[in-house]
């Protein structure tokens, strides 16, 4: 199908570009009292997934986000694109099953270019594992080999579990722990580039497809067909009038629609030098001392660090726009990891740390790590309906069942959902995306836009935007341009992860913020 734009898009239509002067224009274009056909709140992985699904199936969908894309908990995952193990192994097989089905359709078909086949390793110490404990985790692998095979993903793209020796444990993991070392376990799964890029390339084919897509507007007096817009640029308000809203903000839920019950899980990760683990290419998987289900993962990641996680506690109270790890996280991170290291990590080799909220439904009682990662879509007493709980392997399956929902509910003129079968922006399947040769390309960059890769060559220089970062100015450029930033924040912390490590985030600010002016001054001129 081809992509088509909304009423008002202008010279936007059919294009992915987001940029201030689309959201000026599109913001001006719907004016006051506006109708439209679906209204949805909230920019993360669920929110720009919903809007990619309603315009796709040629509903008038506008996206509002009262701060940035991926500002919330879409950021702060440990980037695993996962086939449900761990729900598998507490005996909830639909939800694992989903997850499998899921994490296929984004490996083979909706964002390729973003994922990899990411080995993970859990070595075999006799020290680490209790009695039985090695015999049920390969049970657990070969079950989750079994949901890969039916949900059809090739064993070609991850291949099947298996055993390696002492010596390819080592290659893999070079830090890990040799006394006693009979080899490990091997099984994989999917891995990010990043998270926030993911929401970024949704949000960036949702626009392609006739979506609005509008950060810095904050909806207020929401209600089931309306909703009060504020532009926190300008102060401006305008009312907007929809056949349906969906009230996608997560952690937030619950301010969006009252009736909504929620009862936020921290994950905290912590980031270290890839250097300290020996650079490992696969994820050491470390079981939580009295857990058959839970492990510590070190995970390798971009930019020549290792993330560290994760927790999983209650958070009560109110929801800060950014959760903070505790100190008795990071000592239970490093101390679990640590059991399965040659040398041992400290303190002093954390060089960040971050932490996300989970936006679990209140069931009233166990353990946050008891509740069900199963997702729903609610329609509360004023008529918003509002879709929650979940994860990000399976954006696509709440995102279809939120429009479906909002569709039977409202009697939107929606075709059926193909979102399974849809290329994102630098897929290799879309009708924009180029292949490029090694000689043009940095394998970095390449990995983190894929196709679009193209796009970013044009935006810039492709010099390191500092000393020892491998992302360069022509990201940074592109960000502004093509990708909706509006600040340095956004370049940093979101279309970039520079922001994660502060001594990182100093030594590129600068010329970040020099960028960004430019690029801003020249689309408002332009």
């Amino acid at each position: 199908m081809t992509p088509t734009a909304g009423p008002h898009a202008g010279p936007y239509a059919g294009t992915s570009r987001l940029d201030a002067a689309r959201r000026t224009l599109e913001l001006e274009a719907l004016g006051d009292d506006a109708r439209i056909d679906l209204l949805v709140i909230g920019g993360g992985v669920t929110g720009a997934g919903v809007a990619l699904d309603a315009a796709s199936r040629g509903l008038r969908t506008v996206l509002v986000e009262a701060r940035d894309l991926a500002f919330g908990t879409s950021r702060w995952s440990s980037k695993l694109v996962h086939g449900g193990l761990r729900y598998l192994a507490s005996g909830r097989i639909r939800v694992a099953r989903e997850s499998a089905v899921e994490r296929g359709v984004l490996m083979t078909r909706t964002a390729p270019h973003l994922i990899r086949a990411l080995p993970q390793l859990v070595p075999l110490l006799p020290d680490l594992l209790r009695p039985g404990q090695a015999a049920l985790i390969r049970t657990g692998f070969h079950a989750g080999d079994a949901l890969r095979l039916t949900a059809g993903t090739p064993g070609a793209l991850l291949p099947r579990v298996r055993r390696i020796d002492a010596a390819r444990t080592r290659t893999l993991v070079p830090g890990v722990r040799t006394d006693g070392l009979r080899g490990a376990l091997v099984a994989h799964d999917g891995q990010l580039v990043d998270d926030a890029r993911l929401v970024v390339a949704l949000a960036r084919t949702a626009a392609q497809y006739g979506a609005s897509v509008l950060t810095r507007v904050r909806a207020e007096r929401v209600t089931g067909t309306s909703a009060r817009l504020v532009d926190t640029l300008t102060g401006r308000e305008l009312a907007v009038r929809a056949g349906a809203v969906i009230n996608a903000t997560g952690v937030w839920a619950g301010e969006v629609e009252s009736s909504i019950r929620l009862r936020p899980s921290r994950g905290t990760h912590l980031l270290v030098d890839a250097a300290a683990l020996g650079g490992p290419t696969a994820a050491l998987t470390v079981p939580v001392p009295g857990s058959t289900s839970r492990f510590v993962f070190a995970l390798p990641q971009q930019l020549g660090r290792v993330a560290i996680g994760l927790t999983d506690e209650d958070a009560p109270g109110p929801v800060p726009d950014e959760p903070q790890p505790t100190e008795a996280e990071l000592t239970f991170l490093l101390d679990t990891v640590n059991a399965a290291l040659a040398t041992a990590l400290t303190r002093s080799d954390v060089r960040g740390a971050y932490a996300g909220l989970r936006p679990l439904i209140d069931t009233g009682d166990g353990s946050t790590a008891d509740i069900s990662r199963e997702h729903a879509v609610l329609e509360g007493p004023s008529g918003v309906i509002t879709v929650v709980g979940g994860k990000l392997t399976t954006y696509r399956r709440m995102a279809e069942d939120a429009v479906d929902t909002a569709v039977r509910l409202r009697g939107l003129p929606a075709r059926a959902c193909w979102t399974a079968r849809l290329p994102l922006i630098g897929a290799p399947g879309h009708r924009d995306s180029r292949s490029l040769s090694g000689a043009e390309v940095l394998s970095s960059l390449s990995a983190r836009h894929g196709g679009a890769g193209h796009e970013v060559i044009a935006a810039g220089e492709l010099t390191p935007v500092a000393e020892g970062l491998d992302v360069t100015r022509a990201e940074i450029a592109h960000a502004v341009t093509h990708e909706g930033a509006l600040d340095a924040a956004d370049v940093l912390d979101r279309r970039t992860r520079i922001g994660l490590v502060a001594e990182d985030a100093e030594r590129a600010r600068q010329a970040v913020e020099e960028i960004v002016a430019e690029r801003l001054g020249e689309g408002l001129t332009g």
